[in-house]
């Protein structure tokens, strides 16, 4: 069974959901913001992917500069 995490709001969310139904995949659709993924979900979402969380961040986002994240974990 294929799972996506999904928040409605954000277009490349929402793009990736329509590409999946282009392609016949018919996933479940978590909605994320509201049933957020446990640690341990996290944990083996990273590995299955091979990236660090710090990977996945939204560098580009306003909350992120604010907060003067750009060099935490260096």
């Amino acid at each position: 069974m294929t799972v996506i995490w999904h928040n409605p709001r954000c277009s490349k969310s929402r793009e990736t959901l329509a590409l999946l139904h282009a392609r016949g995949v018919m996933p479940e659709v978590r909605l994320y913001l509201q049933d957020p993924p446990s640690e341990p979900e996290l944990r083996a979402a990273l590995a299955a992917l091979g990236r660090p969380a710090a990977g996945l961040v939204r560098r580009g986002e306003a909350l992120f500069r604010s907060l003067g994240l750009a060099t935490a974990g260096e």
